[in-house]
């Protein structure tokens, strides 16, 4: 089955564990339609670049999902006419990478930036 990765955004004003139950509803509705869900995770609340719907923050989920096309369209519909869930983007990948994604990895494991060279010159 093809592989897909999705990001989606739910408003802000909702809790922490209501936007994660979204994740667990969509996960639902792949596997009602022969798809299922190969792995999750909750991004937290974040602030977007521009306003969406009058909101300025917004709760990121991200999906690693392994589905035939037409679960993936109704689980895309499903979202679209979701009162909480803002935006959706879904990306249909060759492979999935193994570990956490960028956003979750820490800032230490991101790679070492090296001295600036700035500390210590005050004037």
């Amino acid at each position: 089955m093809p592989l897909y990765e999705h990001v989606f955004i739910s408003r802000q004003d909702i809790s922490s564990t209501q936007a994660e139950g979204l994740i667990e509803h969509f996960g639902t509705v792949l596997a009602d339609n022969g798809g299922n869900v190969v792995d999750h995770e909750y991004w937290g609340v974040k602030t977007m670049a521009y306003k969406i719907n009058k909101n300025r923050k917004g709760h990121f989920a991200f999906l690693r999902t392994d589905a035939p096309a037409p679960a993936i369209q109704e689980m895309e519909r499903l979202m679209r006419l979701h009162d909480d869930v803002m935006r959706v983007l879904t990306i249909k990948v060759d492979e999935h990478k193994e570990g956490p994604s960028v956003q979750m990895q820490k800032r230490d494991d991101r790679g070492d930036r090296g001295d600036r060279g700035d500390r210590g010159s005050r004037r």
